[in-house]
């Protein structure tokens, strides 16, 4: 059979559609690009907002559209969430949640002999982390999920509903798929998970994130060889050991995705986030105390329930102080089943668009001001793809950068200083040493 993929959401869906092709092609079948005709369509959906769920069901019926007799499969968190409205659709012929993706293959060919669908499993009651093994391509990253589910059960988020409880990868698992990775010649590792800075804080786990860290760090092999990156972390994990550390670690990353969502104490509090911004205030310290080179991104929802204009404009003068290098910034989108769903103070589409546009034109412009004063500075640039003799890739603390130089360099580290900014890119030219 050929078949399509198409993935909305994180990097944990993406890597799960890795995980899911390579399942497929294991038995066999083609995998081809989602634009072509295709004998089964999956679609890995997302539901964090309704733009999500919208997405997800455009893409279903173009599935369908391109090929009427084609299966057309839908996975992921809507999927998981509701089921019953996927099945609905009459585009859609199978339904299949965030549990046994790896065994999609199987589960499908058993429903077209005759099999009935299988049902949406309650993950909540889901204490295992489900075995997958690493993805992996000809790209120059490779990604290893460690962690799965969140306990956190923020006013606005369905994520603990869509994923489920905290459960980790053993760290020795974790470690056999990055030893094959680095035999394979990758030079950038990427941890992700739904929140990995809750690594080894499920049922019966009693591991920690930066013992896995120094495990892997432990099994690197030779200098400047490879790196490491981690996904987007909860501010709260940044104390002043961790920070210490990761500053121990060179082969860590230092560019952190720290979850922030409003800069607003009372916002915060009414989102059931678990700090207040003098305590995100300190984690940004400790990591730019500890790690000079560190670059920093976050998301930021705006317009949340009974935010008012002054709590707006409060965020956005923290968001800006605080000199992200981006800031992902969303209209708060209600989600059915949670808290914040019925508050009072729900605020229109119109004034959360321009929320929107005004807090992300004021991050676009500290951001220039960041890439701008980058000139004369010396990194490591990971050599990507290369056209006309122009490679593109990004730094440890994830500068993008164009180099000029010649063939032969695509997925190694190497050393640069920054020449210059040419729109939202850096240049470079290649240097003596980081």
């Amino acid at each position: 059979m050929k078949v399509a993929f198409l993935t909305l959401g994180c990097k944990v869906n993406h890597y799960e559609t890795e995980v899911m092709a390579q399942a497929f092609e294991r038995a066999g079948d083609l995998i081809v690009p989602f634009e072509e005709k295709a004998d089964v369509y999956v679609v890995n959906t997302c539901t964090v907002t309704a733009t999500g769920d919208k997405k997800s069901r455009q893409a279903l019926r173009a599935a369908k559209r391109q090929n009427p007799n084609a299966v057309v499969v839908a996975v992921g968190c809507y999927a998981q969430m509701d089921p019953d409205a996927l099945l609905s659709m009459p585009e859609v012929d199978f339904v299949l949640g965030n549990l046994h993706k790896p065994e999609l293959p199987a589960l499908l060919r058993r429903h077209l002999e005759g099999a009935p669908l299988p049902p949406v499993d309650d993950i909540g009651l889901v204490h295992d982390f489900e075995p997958m093994s690493a993805v992996r391509s000809d790209r120059t990253r490779a990604i290893i999920k460690i962690q799965d589910g969140c306990n956190n059960f923020c006013s606005y988020c369905v994520i603990p509903y869509a994923r489920g409880r905290i459960r980790s990868k053993p760290p020795q698992d974790v470690l056999r798929e990055f030893e094959t990775l680095v035999s394979e010649g990758y030079r950038e590792i990427i941890l992700t998970g739904i929140e990995i800075a809750s690594y080894g804080g499920g049922k019966g786990e009693t591991f920690t994130l930066p013992e896995l860290l120094e495990l892997l760090c432990a099994h690197i092999p030779g200098q400047n060889q490879l790196r490491i990156r981690l996904g987007s972390l909860e501010p709260r994990i940044v104390t002043e050991p961790f920070a210490s550390f990761l500053a121990a670690h060179p082969a860590i990353c230092p560019q952190f995705h720290l979850s922030l969502q409003s800069g607003c104490d009372e916002v915060l509090a009414r989102m059931n986030r678990k700090y207040d911004t003098a305590r995100y205030t300190r984690s940004v310290q400790l990591l730019r105390q500890y790690l000079p080179k560190v670059m920093l991104t976050t998301d930021i929802v705006v317009g949340f329930p009974g935010e008012t204009e002054q709590q707006f404009l409060q965020t956005v003068e923290y968001v800006t102080a605080t000199r992200f290098l981006k800031v992902h910034a969303f209209p708060y989108s209600p989600r059915k089943g949670t808290p914040a769903a019925v508050m009072s103070g729900q605020l229109g589409g119109p004034e959360k668009a321009r929320r929107v546009k005004a807090l992300s034109t004021a991050c676009d412009a500290v951001r220039h001001e960041i890439l701008a004063s980058q000139t004369g500075n010396r990194y490591l640039m990971l050599a990507e793809d290369c056209k006309n003799g122009v490679y593109r890739g990004y730094t440890e603390n994830y500068l993008p950068v164009h180099l000029e130089a010649a063939p032969g360099l695509s997925g190694q580290l190497l050393p640069v200083v920054i020449t210059g900014l040419q729109g939202d890119t850096l240049s470079a030219s290649l240097s003596p040493s980081p």
